[in-house]
């Protein structure tokens, strides 16, 4: 399909979810990208956010590096607007992903030296308030109630917090200290974006697919995913909304459902690491794959061949819509830029697809939406339609119509006209005028529109239990 035609489809796509303790299967999952370089800071970044909303995407991964955002101290760190903010970029993307149908998921990372006491940004900052302030005027700013900032609702916290990389120490002598220190960030940030957007849903993790659990003279010092999740669980008080994971291949060539011994968890291990988490934590942990994805060469010698990276996107893909507790799958990233060494788009450096992209797109738009359990013989709960698009042009809160058909296999089984209101997640909700049977599955198609005409459309899937 020609660029231009993708571009144009991307009128027709938005996403669909309903609040994640609703959700039960990932027959449908929202899927997007994860590419800075290509959506924040290139010359074609509206470009290219268009044509990721044209092949499928429906969320926006990106990073608010502290670090990078206030390299100085800031006046008044309260104030977005305070003179040392670097916020410019990350304002354009949260404002225009909504153009485009997309949502965004922000993940706060990196302590400025300022606040650590001239440390690099994998430490600690040296007072939590400090961090407090920062993720609270983020979450503020983008709480969909300033005008022109656009809405996230979505956010992480940390990138990669069980690698010395990211944050140090992961070890106090032999004993691994890097959950617990953690911890401090996820209370601390939860609480911040939570009291400035209590919509938001909150990942923690962002855990790298593997760790050694001990402490090796002259390499790296990692933890694996499933010791710093079974460790953190041990901190009281922790509150979280899923948890996000990188089930990246251990070796560049590696194929998507590689073997590796637990607790370290690439895509194979993905059951293994959800039933520990659910004994961890007490309860269900949908899982958020927040970056996944197989580098190409000629660009990167190392990578693997254009034709392998198409199969594996095939098959990472699928692999992730028939887990039940995939709710979420991300691909870093989406084309090929001299500003990211990381080579796995699905474009090259000139915009050409790659033949992954094809099978990415297709995949996509069977693959993305919701899927939502509701009680069999029991009238129909509320459903909750994601309408970023209608956010770039209403304020929240506007009154607009919902146009629904239910089918179970192609049969009309209830359609409705109601009418709802643009919540703090850019959501709407509607309730289906239907009682579910026992053992059926129900498409709802959902067309939401404006007083100006604009519109989204997008399927959820209804599976019914006991």
């Amino acid at each position: 399909m020609p660029r231009a035609a993708r571009i144009a489809l991307v009128c027709f796509f938005v996403l669909l979810a309903v609040p994640a303790a609703t959700v039960r299967a990932a027959t449908r999952m929202p899927v997007g990208f994860f590419d800075d370089p290509s959506f924040r800071w290139s010359p074609d970044r509206a470009q290219n956010l268009a044509a990721a909303a044209a092949a499928g995407a429906t969320v926006i991964h990106t990073t608010a590096n502290w670090a990078s955002m206030a390299p100085t101290r800031p006046a008044h760190p309260a104030d977005a607007d305070d003179p040392a903010y670097r916020l410019g970029d990350l304002d354009e993307l949260v404002r225009e992903s909504a153009r485009y149908g997309l949502r965004v998921m922000i993940d706060v990372t990196g302590t400025p030296k300022w606040a650590n006491g001239g440390k690099t940004q994998n430490h600690m900052p040296t007072h939590l308030t400090d961090f407090a302030v920062f993720v609270h005027m983020l979450a503020v700013r983008y709480n969909g109630h300033n005008a022109g900032k656009g809405e996230v609702s979505l956010w992480s916290i940390w990138n990669e917090p069980n690698e010395d990389l990211f944050l140090t120490p992961q070890y106090s002598g032999k004993k691994i200290v890097s959950p617990a220190n953690y911890a401090k960030l996820v209370k601390t940030a939860y609480a911040a974006i939570k009291s400035a957007n209590p919509w938001a849903k909150i990942a923690i993790g962002e855990t790298s697919p593997e760790g050694r659990d001990k402490p090796l003279k002259g390499a790296p010092t990692t933890v694996s995913p499933g010791m710093f999740a079974r460790l953190l669980a041990k901190q009281p008080g922790l509150k979280f909304d899923a948890w996000a994971h990188h089930p990246y291949p251990t070796v560049l060539t590696g194929i998507p459902l590689q073997k590796v011994k637990y607790p370290n968890v690439t895509l194979s291990q993905l059951p293994a690491f959800e039933t520990e988490l659910k004994k961890d934590f007490h309860r269900e942990v949908p899982i958020w794959i927040t970056e996944y994805g197989h580098q190409t060469k000629p660009a990167n010698p190392k990578g693997v061949t254009l034709a392998q990276q198409a199969s594996y996107a095939t098959t990472a893909l699928n692999y992730a819509r028939a887990d039940p507790d995939v709710q979420m799958f991300i691909w870093f990233t989406f084309r090929d830029s001299t500003g990211n060494p990381w080579k796995s788009g699905l474009e090259g450096t000139t915009g050409g697809a790659k033949p992954a992209f094809f099978k990415f797109d297709a995949l996509a738009h069977l693959i993305d939406g919701t899927t939502v359990s509701a009680a069999a013989n029991k009238p129909m709960h509320a459903v909750s339609v994601f309408v970023p698009f209608l956010t770039f042009y209403d304020p929240l809160d506007s009154l607009v119509g919902v146009t629904y058909t239910v089918t179970d296999k192609g049969k009309l089984v209830a359609r409705g006209e109601p009418q709802g209101n643009i919540q703090a997640d850019s959501s709407v909700s509607f309730t289906p005028t239907f009682t579910p049977v026992k053992g059926h599955t129900y498409s709802i198609v959902a067309t939401v529109n404006d007083s100006n005409g604009n519109v989204q459309t997008r399927m959820v899937v209804i599976v019914t239990t006991t």
